[in-house]
């Protein structure tokens, strides 16, 4: 049997022992329950991590769908402009080129034209040639009214056929022009003008109001300017000659 004394220090022994023992324990609890303390925040850090990364991403989800909205808005409107000026384009071309073959139709057609009157080389030198013996010093109108006269007559059932014919035509045994009389006819060289002057009357110009005569009365005698007064029409005067039909 153990003595009083020494079974008094084996209980306070043993219960220092125990007291340790629930010490550890203690201070064991205290571990687990900071670990897991510690595990909470990691855990929650971790979920508060997760949230803000998913909420970003939603962010830029959000602005990036915004961004791309506004990049295909920016490219249909292009898309559009780049219509439109094709468009434009498109119809300027066809202007362009519907004018330059308009254009080509009429320069076909002036070096298409005919003349208006089929003269022979012998009517066409004798309708040069007296128009530069009668109007040798008038301008270039001047000249191709000569030349209307000479193909009105043509054109006239009063008067031949032909250039030559009426230029030489004679009235009682008097030629009707007067550089035929005399002879200036065959004489005379014929100008640039007068050639410009005939070719537009040939090709159907005519400014003579239908003249049939044409007289200069500053040359002519009294007697054929008083028959040409009481006889004919008078119509207008130009340059050196008057008209009459």
């Amino acid at each position: 049997m153990t003595p009083p004394a020494e079974r008094t220090r084996e209980v306070f022994r043993l219960r220092r022992q125990k007291g340790l023992v629930k010490e550890h324990m203690s201070v064991r609890t205290l571990r687990k329950r900071a670990a897991g303390t510690a595990a909470g925040y990691e855990k929650y850090g971790l979920l508060l991590l997760m949230s803000s990364m998913v909420a970003a991403a939603a962010w830029i989800c959000v602005g990036g769908s915004a961004f791309n909205q506004a990049a295909a808005r920016a490219a249909v409107r292009a898309s559009r402009m780049r219509e439109i000026i094709d468009v434009q384009e498109t119809s300027f071309r066809e202007t362009v080129e519907e004018i330059v073959s308009e254009k080509r139709v009429v320069e076909y057609e002036i070096l298409q034209k005919s003349p208006a009157y089929e003269l022979s080389e012998a009517d066409y030198d004798t309708l040069l040639r007296i128009v530069e013996a009668e109007a040798g010093g008038e301008d270039e109108n001047g000249k191709l009214l000569v030349a209307n006269v000479v193909l009105n007559r043509v054109d006239s059932p009063l008067f031949p056929d032909t250039v030559r014919e009426v230029v030489y035509q004679q009235d009682y045994g008097v030629y009707q022009f007067s550089p035929v009389s005399d002879g200036r006819i065959d004489r005379v060289t014929v100008s640039d003008e007068t050639r410009r002057a005939v070719e537009r009357a040939v090709y159907g110009e005519d400014i003579s109001q239908g003249a049939l005569y044409f007289a200069a009365r500053s040359a002519a005698s009294g007697e054929s300017m008083r028959w040409f007064d009481s006889s004919l029409t008078w119509l207008f005067a130009y340059g050196g000659h008057e008209f009459y039909g």
